[in-house]
């Protein structure tokens, strides 16, 4: 029996109305929740995900505060904006889109982000917080992935969940949220220095496929039955596209799709989901200005 397509995308639909109506109800209080979004160059891939970014929130009713820079802009230069974003009221949420230019040292600037405006979750006293337990904001993207679990209704309580890749965006601070009581997996990671990753792969109740290579899990290393969340978004080559390439996952979906129970899609699977939590972020953000 062929997996569950899980719809990442209506999904994600389902969040932004809650994040708009959320706007709605700090409208009445006089607080329109506000975003900075800093883009640093003319990176294609950047651009488009922050225009992506900024029409989410202008539909959610929020405000997209658009700080575009060339890409030969002074790294202190950076900072004074970051250090005025800091102090603006009116401003509760401040993403950096990375990468960054070369010149720029990205780890100084992530630190320079107020905490409290670090709707992306990538502030250290961020991933302290989550680490122990302590509100904070957690990362969008492993976020994303725990709110298609739990709509999905796919048991995590006593499951083994394998988790390919090791980035501080995906890999670990997912690793941290399911060891938490709510979750309460029994987490592996695999990395580049895994020896036979397909071992591991195999075992999982729950795999999720962060590693940034094209097809690296084949139908044959998924335990049938499994649930599997393919974060991979790789271009490749496709002459049949007007583009010159086609995306795909770290999935060979098409082969997949038979072995799993749950599966998401590349596109329209985790990606949107990164968005919304982004959206749900910040209206978090503008609503702790209340309690201020």
């Amino acid at each position: 029996m062929a997996a569950t397509i899980i719809d990442g995308f209506a999904i994600a639909q389902e969040v932004r109305a809650d994040a708009a109506n959320r706007t709605l109800k700090l409208a009445a209080q006089g607080i329109q929740p506000c975003l900075a979004v800093v883009l640093v160059g003319t990176d294609p891939a950047s651009i488009s995900y922050v225009t992506g970014k900024e029409k989410a929130l202008t539909e959610a009713g929020m405000i997209s505060k658009d700080i575009r820079l060339p890409a030969d802009t002074d790294e202190n230069q950076l900072l004074e904006i970051i250090s005025e974003l800091n102090t603006n009221p009116s401003v509760h949420g401040i993403l950096v889109q990375l990468p960054l230019p070369k010149h720029i040292d990205a780890d100084k600037i992530l630190l320079a982000i107020d905490p409290q405006k670090d709707v992306d979750g990538f502030h250290p006293v961020n991933v302290g917080n989550m680490m122990i337990g302590r509100r904070s904001y957690l990362p969008c993207t492993p976020n994303g992935i725990l709110y298609l679990l739990k709509r999905m209704q796919i048991q995590t309580n006593g499951k083994h969940a394998v988790i390919v890749g090791r980035s501080n965006i995906v890999g670990k601070p997912l690793a941290v949220l399911l060891t938490r009581k709510e979750y309460n997996a029994t987490v592996t990671i695999c990395h580049t220095g895994t020896q036979n990753i397909a071992s591991y792969t195999k075992q999982a109740d729950i795999l999720i496929a962060a590693a940034g290579t094209p097809k690296i899990i084949s139908a044959d290393m998924i335990k049938p039955g499994a649930a599997v969340i393919d974060v991979g978004v790789n271009r490749i080559p496709d002459a049949s596209k007007k583009s010159g390439f086609r995306l795909c996952g770290d999935v060979d979906f098409e082969a997949a799709i038979s072995v799993a129970s749950y599966i998401t899609p590349v596109p329209r699977g985790v990606g949107p989901m990164t968005i919304a939590m982004l959206l749900q972020n910040t209206v978090e953000a503008a609503e702790q200005t209340l309690q201020q």
